[in-house]
């Protein structure tokens, strides 16, 4: 599934070509997608103006001069094409048309009109329509923690949320009531720049710690999002191209590989918490 970075990077390809945009010939192609589309999906779209392009957690929300706010969730391999260009080469191909593309519109914004299709092949993505001053209770987000990149995202909230748990810190990392929108991948990436153990419990960890973790979630996931996304098997960016970050990753996919840290000499190890796979070096993220 994309994780934040990769989000944000379609959020920041789509937003020259639909923000302010009048959306026109909406096209809903099939009932339903991992959820069923709202009522009459398609005719709310039409005629609406898309005022800008938020991202919450890993949705898309494009707030609309209707009062509603359309939300994307991109599932594992929901992705949009403009003018159904792919730029770029792919590890792997994914379908992107045909009966795979399930929405299609045209955005038009001043002289231009660009066509924008959503594809999902396996389905695991859905979208919704929102009143926007009722989004913030909504189910989807009234249980989300501050946003690792705002401004209620800091040591102190973490030294808050951690107090007396015993859960380990990797795990309450992944906690989307603690901090929305961080995944696997850049917990991994950022216990390790802090050089903190995914082991240790998330109560122990000491507020001046925890003061340099939050600096370094923000510098890993904005060095993800300047590299155009940690490229998932199947994810591409809004433009069709792929990002290049998993070619940097520290830790994360290197089991067995030496760590990369200045004069360190261990080796990068995974194990399984909370069913997800977690890479670290022991060496360096001692407990």
């Amino acid at each position: 599934m994309p994780e934040l970075p990769e989000v944000e990077t379609v959020r920041r390809g789509l937003q020259p070509v639909l923000e302010g945009a009048r959306l026109t010939r909406v096209r809903q192609n099939r009932p339903d997608l991992r959820f069923p589309f709202p009522e009459r999906f398609a005719e709310r779209l039409a005629g609406a103006t898309v005022e800008r392009i938020d991202r919450r957690a890993k949705y898309l929300l494009m707030p609309l001069s209707t009062g509603e706010t359309w939300v994307t969730h991109l599932g594992m391999t929901g992705r949009f094409t403009l003018d159904g260009e792919q730029l770029g080469e792919f590890e792997e191909a994914a379908p992107v048309a045909g009966k795979h593309e399930h929405v299609s519109l045209c955005a038009v914004r001043g002289p231009s009109t660009t066509r924008l299709g959503f594809a999902d092949a396996r389905r695991f993505g859905f979208m919704g329509l929102i009143p926007t001053d009722a989004v913030d209770a909504h189910p989807w987000f009234a249980g989300l923690g501050p946003e690792p990149l705002g401004n209620g995202f800091s040591g102190a909230h973490l030294a808050e949320a951690f107090a007396g748990k015993k859960q380990s810190i990797k795990v309450s990392l992944l906690d989307q009531r603690i901090v929305a929108g961080l995944g696997n991948i850049y917990v991994c990436e950022a216990l390790y720049r802090a050089r903190i153990s995914p082991l240790v419990a998330a109560g122990k960890v000491s507020k001046p710690r925890l003061e340099t973790l939050a600096a370094v979630v923000r510098d890993v996931l904005n060095d993800a999002i300047a590299a155009g996304g940690s490229t998932l098997r199947d994810f591409a960016n809004a433009e069709g191209g792929q990002g290049y970050f998993q070619h940097r990753f520290d830790v994360y996919g290197r089991e067995g590989k030496p760590c990369p840290g200045e004069g360190c000499h261990g080796v990068v190890k995974r194990l399984v918490q909370g069913g997800r796979s977690t890479f670290f070096c022991p060496s360096c993220q001692k407990r």
